[in-house]
């Protein structure tokens, strides 16, 4: 059977190399006899690999020492906990956010239920359309959330304001796909399986010195600082997801790192956007001006067209096609790993439907 055509938005395709490697490792790893999911987590041949996940990361966003890099459980929906846990103040909290999307709106649910939340900016009136701009955020509050891509509206964030307090980012479905000055982050976390790996843990980087000021007594797992001190091994880490993690971003560091990634998203995402505007069948649900270079998200505008377009991207081996369920319509997730031959043949049965 030939490889499909896989724009699904997470889990996500990721590299052929990945996965030949991965699954190498689970019959035999690094030729010790034993399967990469049966090796204690702190045996000689496993600690290694944490180690390097840990450091490709600051290598490829250039950031120095006064950064960490976990691994973590829980997905990036546990860090709409840990991140008001670790930064709101116990007296007085307050908080900045984003309202930008489904997942934005999870985030600023956990954080009102440890303090003061005040929405600096919101696009739910539109359904999430586009980005809120001309905000600002002051020294008042303990830190300012945001997420940078929204999966299901096809929106991104292309700049990112400059405000008075701590900057925390949730990165899960573009992270390390695009050119960006990381160091302008306090805390960046991204769920691994929209961009760098599959489902099963999730990054964190956070800057070491605004941590241990809020006056919490944080539950330990919750709690950053414990994790650093134990290197990502409080519990038992998730060690398939993690190595599976340090494969793609090797694989993204020895094909020109996030600089070349960029370009490749950026011809990808333009050839999509070119016949979306060029074809009166289709439209997308944002502005132009805010469109994700990760998920295009998009309508058919004619509903009698919707059997024929359907079985057309499906014969030709496409998948993963459908928009979320609260959206509708269709959504082409272009992530890292997804070559542009694949959009080429969605843009063809694009063209070819009269």
């Amino acid at each position: 059977m030939s490889k499909k055509h896989n724009f699904s938005a997470g889990p996500c395709i990721l590299p052929q190399e990945v996965f030949e490697k991965s699954a190498a490792a689970i019959l035999d790893f690094n030729g010790i006899g034993l399967s990469l999911l049966e090796i204690s987590h702190r045996s000689k041949d496993f600690v290694p690999v944490m180690d390097e996940a840990r450091a490709i990361v600051k290598r490829l966003m250039k950031l120095g020492d006064d950064y960490e890099v976990l691994y973590l459980g829980g997905g990036a929906s546990l860090q709409f906990v840990m991140v008001p846990f670790n930064l709101m103040k116990l007296e007085n909290g307050k908080a900045a956010y984003l309202d930008t999307g489904t997942w934005a709106a999870g985030a600023i649910k956990e954080g009102k239920k440890m303090g003061t939340v005040d929405i600096v900016g919101s696009s739910k009136e539109k359904n999430y359309s586009f980005i809120p701009k001309n905000y600002s955020v002051g020294s008042e509050y303990d830190y300012f959330h945001c997420t940078s891509n929204n999966t299901i509206y096809g929106t991104q964030m292309k700049e990112f304001p400059k405000v008075d307090t701590l900057m925390v980012c949730d990165m899960s479905s573009d992270i390390f796909s695009r050119v960006i000055d990381f160091s302008q982050f306090d805390l960046i976390y991204a769920g691994a399986q929209k961009n760098m790996g599959p489902a099963g843990t999730t990054l964190v980087v956070v800057k070491k010195e605004i941590l241990g000021k809020t006056g919490r007594d944080i539950p330990s797992y919750l709690d950053y600082s414990l994790q650093i001190a134990k290197e990502s091994m409080f519990n038992t880490p998730p060690v398939f997801p993690v190595y599976a993690s340090l494969l793609t971003l090797q694989h993204l560091e020895n094909n020109g790192g996030i600089e070349a990634a960029e370009k490749r998203n950026i011809d990808k995402a333009a050839l999509l956007y070119a016949e979306i505007d060029r074809n009166p069948l289709f439209e997308t649900f944002c502005e132009k001006e805010d469109r994700s270079l990760m998920n295009v998200s998009f309508k058919l505008l004619d509903d009698s067209k919707k059997e024929e377009f359907d079985t057309a991207w499906k014969e030709a081996g496409i998948n993963g096609l459908n928009g979320h369920r609260s959206l509708g319509g269709y959504r082409a997730s272009t992530y890292n790993a997804l070559p542009i031959e694949s959009v080429q043949v969605l843009v063809d049965v694009m063209k070819n439907l009269n």
